[in-house]
């Protein structure tokens, strides 16, 4: 499948991501036919969280003083707890991921992943989902919230959780082959 050739695509993590959300995306993008580079905010490397514990080192492609927007056709915000509260209080991911958005190109959160597009004024009036706790969050900061395996607005892509990966993957790809959404 190569439905994705000549894409690139960004997926900004940082210590603490939880580690399916960030492989199985990476993974599916990439048999796609999609480049996929893995950018973190201060180092090349970064620690996955599994579940319940701290699991693998991931190498990072780029860090993201290095990385441009305008270089990609759509990012990915891996979700976990720990990630996505460190993205948002950082303003270089937050200026990174508030390019995305204005320039309309798709992005895929999952989980708490929608964290750092609150700070990046990404969700006003937006339907989104996300992991049942950050509910509230979204809904004050403008975004339409709805409890469902995956939920599609204008190149947005948000899951709940792991479980939702699949679902997730699959309206991916098919937001990263539409393209930017005016």
């Amino acid at each position: 499948m190569v439905k994705l050739a000549g894409k690139r695509v960004a997926i900004l993590a940082t210590d603490g991501f939880e580690e399916s959300e960030l492989t199985s995306p990476r993974e599916a993008l990439m048999e796609a036919g999609a480049a996929v580079d893995v950018i973190a905010p201060d180092s090349r490397e970064i620690k996955a969280w599994s579940k319940k514990s701290w699991s693998n080192d991931f190498h990072a492609n780029l860090r993201l003083d290095e990385a441009k927007a305008s270089d990609y056709d759509a990012l990915v915000l891996p979700g976990g707890v720990l990630n996505p509260d460190a993205l948002r209080t950082n303003e270089n991911a937050v200026t990174f991921v508030r390019a995305f958005v204005e320039a309309n190109k798709p992005i895929g959160a999952i989980c708490h992943g929608p964290w750092t597009l609150i700070n990046a004024d990404g969700v006003k009036g937006k339907r989104m989902t996300s992991w049942p706790s950050l509910r509230k969050d979204l809904e004050n900061a403008g975004a339409e919230w709805e409890d469902a395996e995956v939920v599609v607005d204008q190149g947005l892509v948000t899951s709940r959780k792991p479980d939702d990966l699949h679902a997730f993957n699959k309206k991916l790809i098919e937001e990263v082959c539409e393209g930017r959404h005016s």
